[in-house]
């Protein structure tokens, strides 16, 4: 696959202090590579296993660009079921720890919006955990260019899984006290058929959906790193995000008092195949 070289590797504060642009929150996990690479979840065999079935086509021997890379989580998978992957990474501090974390596997920086990738270069597209950071009405047109004929497109979301009542409750407390810099940009609306619209607005691609449903023990201080880690975290006040993590620990301590939570997730998939040209 063709690709362009990397030669780089307590109370809320006042609205007119607020870093909760879309840009900002975007960026603000180059600062924390490392928290992130240390303690964000994985995903499942299973969900690899459900974008074959969906698409028909096995990932060993793929050529593929895990796009949004981050720190590789996803990326190291796909190239441990046999793919032939590259990251496409347009942070600097994340493009570092992916290099740090996973030496043998290639990571070029740049975006969904302007793909450093040949045309019609790769079988799979994938995305975990990225999507959302893209302009879908450029991110669309790019990724039907670098898809080769049949190719598949595939965008994945671990999400808490809400009908777990510890989840749930955490959730609507991180709602509540970071209400003021804004909602998480995620695709979590009512069904598949919201999630695909909301996924690709023009109405070009012709998602298929699947859940996978996961769960991990970690302890307590993994799992506070890992939602400390989230954008909504990052922009946040320090001392804000700190008074609600401590809180945090002590509410854990009481559901948990082994130490280990149990976190419970549902990754969302949707797979699209790009159409061959007549």
């Amino acid at each position: 696959m063709t690709a362009t070289s990397d030669s780089s590797a307590a109370s809320a504060p006042s609205s007119a202090s607020l870093p909760s642009s879309h840009t900002t929150r975007a960026h603000s996990f180059n600062a924390a590579a490392a928290q992130y690479s240390a303690n964000r979840p994985s995903y499942p065999p299973a969900l690899f296993e459900a974008i074959e079935d969906l698409t028909g086509r096995s990932l060993a021997g793929a050529r593929v660009a895990d796009v949004g890379a981050g720190t590789g989580i996803a990326t190291a998978l796909l190239a441990a079921r046999g793919a032939e992957v590259v990251g496409v990474e347009p942070g600097e501090g994340m493009a570092a720890e992916f290099r740090r974390a996973n030496p043998a596997i290639p990571v070029v920086r740049g975006s969904g919006d302007d793909l450093p990738l040949a045309t019609a270069s790769v079988d799979f597209l994938t995305y975990a955990q990225a999507w959302h950071w893209t302009d879908t009405a450029r991110a669309v047109p790019e990724a039907l260019r670098v898809l080769r004929p049949g190719g598949a497109l595939a965008l994945w979301w671990n999400t808490a899984a809400l009908d777990v009542p510890w989840i749930a409750a955490q959730q609507s407390r991180i709602a509540e006290h970071f209400k003021v810099y804004g909602p998480h940009p995620r695709v979590d609306a009512n069904g598949s058929g919201a999630r695909s619209a909301l996924a690709d607005p023009t109405g070009r691609l012709a998602f298929a959906q699947r859940v996978v449903r996961w769960s991990r023990r970690v302890p307590a201080d993994t799992h506070l790193a890992n939602i400390g880690s989230h954008s909504l975290f990052l922009v946040a006040d320090a001392a804000d995000a700190t008074a609600f993590l401590t809180e945090e620990r002590r509410l854990l301590g009481e559901a948990f008092p082994d130490g280990l939570v149990e976190e419970t997730y549902d990754v969302e998939l949707l797979v699209a195949t790009a159409t061959p040209t007549p």
